[in-house]
Formats: C-alpha cells, structure tokens, sequence
C-alpha cells in the first residue's frame, strides 16, 4: 500500500516541515526525490540524510528559470518526473487591514504564482512519464483548512488558499479534457506543529491581546476534536497516498486532515 516504486517526485519547500516529512517518507516507500527550497543548508542537509535517493537544488517557486532546473535535474538525475507536491508556502498571521502592499504581493507570490507556475513548467514531464504509466503521473498542493472554511487570523492566508484549492479542482478537469494522464488533489491540513504553525500561535497572542504564546497553544489544540495538533507526519501520510497508485481514482479532490477541525 501506497508504494512509490520506481517513481521520481520533486517537492517546493522540501527542506523542513511538511515537505521534509514528505520526502522522508517518499524515499522510503520506494521512490527517488528532488528536494526544492531556497533554504539551501537545510535542503542539502535534508537530502544528505536521504542518501542516494534524493537531491536538493535552489527553488525560488516564483521563478521560471528555477522550476526548469529543477526538472531538467529530476530527468537527468534519475528518469523522469512523475509526482509534483506544490508545497511551499507563506503565513502572515496578521489582519488583511495592517498588511502591506509588499508583503501581499510577496504572501500571493509564493502561495498562488508559485503553485500555477511549478503545475505549468512541470505539466510536460508530468505527462511524458503519465504516459508509460498504466496509473499516471500525479500533483498534489499544499491547501489548507484555511481555504476551506475563513480564517480570522489571516483572511489574506486564507484567500491564497481558497486560490489553491480551486485551481486544484480546475487543473484537474483542465488537464483531463487535454487528455494528460495527470491526477492533481490537494491536501488541507489543520494546525501542525512546524515552524508555520508556530506562528499561528504568536500571531493568535498578539491579535487578541493576551502575548500568552502558551495559551494561544491550548486554544489552538481544543479546536481539534481529535485532542490534539498534527505532526508533519500526519500530512506527509496523505501526500504520499495521493501521489501514489493507490489514489488513482482521484482527481479534483480535496484531502481534509484536521484532526476534526471543520467537522464543526
């Protein structure tokens, strides 16, 4: 179950995170991985760990010329391009009222170009390989609950991820009609215990007041039903699942794993 045999996948903000998790996990269910970041000491550390089933090059997602390399890279290196996870990803954590022309801009930059641009400068490899494949190849974005349902600490985050999760839906039928043996989903996480979902809780202090990270910790963990908050883990779990065979019935869906969140 959800092997990834004989698959190459490349991962934006590969180094740490979610991302890390993901190519950790990926390299052990079979498969060889090209580790994207502009966090390159941590990107190379990360792939070093992996041995020889993963590399890491620079990845600006906001940069054309850089998406190529990175596929050039991943046919050269080992074959072939067959999985994608859009995962690099911004938090402000502040009202859309106090946010700064620069800091959408740079906020929209990397959360929604980032994510059309790796599909588009991907899309050719992803089919040349979905071609000798009898399941395809696969996309999976980085959502989150965030562009599901609104997000009072960050609406812009939440605006940037609705984006995402309907140009998932709307790649899918585009690339299906083209008759591409692509799969795109996505996957939308509740709060998860990494650097991004740090911030969550001192933005979460700040906003109402209180400065009390701790306390903004508790109420973030009694919004999730399940009793607690995610581990990069949990989502890295589900990235892998649709990325694999095993989802090759999905397409234009949206994987929740919120630990209950919007189940309210």
């Amino acid at each position: 179950m959800n092997r990834l045999d004989g698959k190459v996948a490349l991962i934006s903000g590969g180094s740490r995170g979610i991302g890390g998790a993901t190519a950790k996990l990926m390299v052990e269910a079979g498969a060889k991985v090209v580790i994207g970041d502009v966090l390159e000491s941590q990107g190379r550390e990360t792939a070093k760990a992996l041995g020889d089933a993963a590399v890491f090059i620079r990845l600006d997602v906001t940069q054309e010329a850089d998406w190529d390399a990175a596929v050039a890279l991943a046919e050269e290196k080992f074959g072939g391009l067959d999985i994608l996870v859009n995962n690099a990803g911004l938090f402000l954590g502040r009202d859309f009222m106090d946010v700064t022309m620069e800091e959408w801009n740079k906020l929209a930059a990397v959360n929604m170009t980032g994510v059309w641009l790796g599909t588009k400068q991907c899309v050719d490899a992803l089919r040349r390989a979905g071609e000798k494949s009898p399941k395809g190849s696969a996309i999976v974005n980085l959502a989150s609950i965030a562009g599901l349902v609104g997000s009072e600490l960050d609406p812009l985050y939440s605006m940037t991820k609705g984006g995402v999760t309907l140009f998932t839906k709307s790649t899918a039928l585009n690339l299906a009609r083209k008759g591409y043996s692509i799969r795109v989903n996505s996957i939308h996480p509740g709060v998860i215990q990494t650097d991004m979902g740090d911030q969550t809780f001192v933005a979460r202090a700040e906003q109402t007041g209180s400065n009390n990270v701790d306390k903004a910790r508790d109420v973030a963990v009694s919004t999730h039903p399940i009793g607690r908050l995610g581990v990069p883990e949990d989502i890295a779990n589900g990235i892998v699942f649709l990325a694999s065979d095993d989802s090759s019935f999905m397409t234009g869906a949206g994987m929740v794993v919120d630990g209950g969140v919007t189940a309210r």
